[in-house]
């Protein structure tokens, strides 16, 4: 089975690179895996006060998973797999594709303006040493255009 692993966050490039990964899933009998990535705190608090800082985030990252996999299962009629890691995002990008040899595209959304985002820029730069396909959904696509490509 294909299975398409998006990295989800909060941007419209997300949504769409997801609507994408949703799609050719479909089309091949393939799956869908949801990564949220919640960054590491950049700061120590209090022990108390650092602990709940970091869960609130990892708190709105599976709302956020969530609420796009409930969209994905309305829609399609599967649910996703939803992951929510702490950490840095190539690492922990590059950690979940080594846990998961099934992954048979990676699919990253572009910004529709100025730099393509972090993640993207990496990742495109290190396609070669990737254990699956790097698939970058332009963030200027409409709906139509990505149904019309999936």
């Amino acid at each position: 089975m294909r299975v398409y692993l998006v990295i989800m966050d909060e941007t419209e490039e997300a949504r769409k690179a997801l609507r994408f990964a949703a799609r050719r899933a479909a089309a091949t009998g393939g799956a869908v895996h949801i990564l949220a990535l919640v960054q590491p705190q950049s700061f120590n608090a209090f022990g108390g006060v650092q602990a709940t800082i970091e869960q609130e985030a990892r708190d709105r990252a599976e709302v956020m998973a969530t609420s796009a996999a409930g969209n994905l299962y309305s829609e399609s009629g599967k649910m996703p797999t939803i992951a929510v890691r702490v950490g840095e995002g190539q690492a922990v990008i590059k950690d979940y594709l080594a846990e998961h040899p099934e992954v048979a595209a990676l699919v990253l959304g572009s910004a529709p303006e100025g730099g393509p985002g972090p993640l993207v820029t990496h990742f495109s730069a290190h396609a070669g040493s990737l254990p699956c396909p790097l698939f970058v959904i332009p963030g200027s696509l409409s709906p139509d255009d990505i149904d019309q490509l999936s």
